[in-house]
């Protein structure tokens, strides 16, 4: 996303009728830009992901929303599938992928994978919904690698709190230490995990509700109906200090099948 403020003087009742008439499908978030900016993890996701499919004969990539980053990729391995739950998700990404000869299955999100143990070298996800390690662990070949970037804990708890208050105190499933006993139960021998606190700022009012519309898990109830009293206060405040100022935590876990 680049970093220019294209709001101009528009009211608020025209940025959120424009967000709200957005269209929120696919993974894509280029509706954001001039709008919006969000800082990358250092490790470079796609990159890696790249250099690993390089190296395999047969990877899975779990939750792949509209095969945006998955297609980013110079060259898929002889056997590539990809799963992934919402339907104008799965025909972006069909009309992605499979020209370039990979399988999109669909498939709800929970286990089993439909797919027959150890059928894989390498399986990949970028910002899975859930992580189902025993399922990974089973369609892995031993030695087999799973390679993901997470969303971490209390990512986006500025917008939660925002409108919903402070968030309760909980263990959270993606706090990373809370992730490597998780596969290591499964299975798995973590070999790199990092994490990251990285900044968003969203320049206009009509930014976070496209934003909040598509990543639904930010502030689950999220409605502009319901919310147009916060979100008036937060257009306010965005005009005052030019910005609304929120932190995202970012994990990289690569593991190994030891199995």
């Amino acid at each position: 996303m680049i970093d220019v403020n294209t709001s101009g003087a528009r009211s608020f009742e025209q940025l959120v009728a424009e967000a709200g008439a957005a269209d929120v499908s696919g993974w894509d978030f280029s509706w954001l830009d001039g709008r919006a900016t969000e800082q990358r993890p250092s490790w470079g996701y796609q990159r890696l992901l790249e250099a690993a499919l390089a190296r395999v004969d047969a990877a899975l990539d779990i939750q792949t929303g509209g095969g945006e980053v998955l297609a980013g990729v110079a060259a898929f391995p002889p056997a590539m599938a990809a799963t992934e739950s919402w339907p104008p998700n799965l025909t972006r990404a069909t009309r992605r992928l499979h020209p370039r000869g990979a399988v999109v299955v669909a498939h709800p999100d929970g286990p089993p994978l439909p797919f027959a143990a150890a059928a894989f070298e390498l399986v990949t996800s970028r910002h899975p919904v859930d992580v189902w390690w025993a399922e990974i662990a089973r369609v892995l070949r031993p030695g087999g690698r799973y390679l993901a970037q997470h969303i971490g804990p209390r990512s986006n708890a500025d917008l939660y709190e925002f409108f919903l208050g402070p968030e309760p105190e909980r263990v959270h499933l993606r706090d990373p230490a809370v992730e490597r006993a998780a596969a290591e139960a499964a299975g798995l021998s973590v070999v790199d995990l990092r994490a990251e606190r990285l900044r968003l700022e969203f320049y206009d009012v009509g930014a976070v509700v496209w934003f909040l519309r598509k990543v639904i898990w930010t502030v689950p109830d999220f409605d502009v109906d319901r919310y147009r009293e916060r979100l008036l206060e937060l257009h306010h405040q965005i005009e005052r200090d030019r910005a609304f100022v929120s932190y995202a935590t970012r994990t990289l876990i690569d593991a190994r099948n030891s199995g």
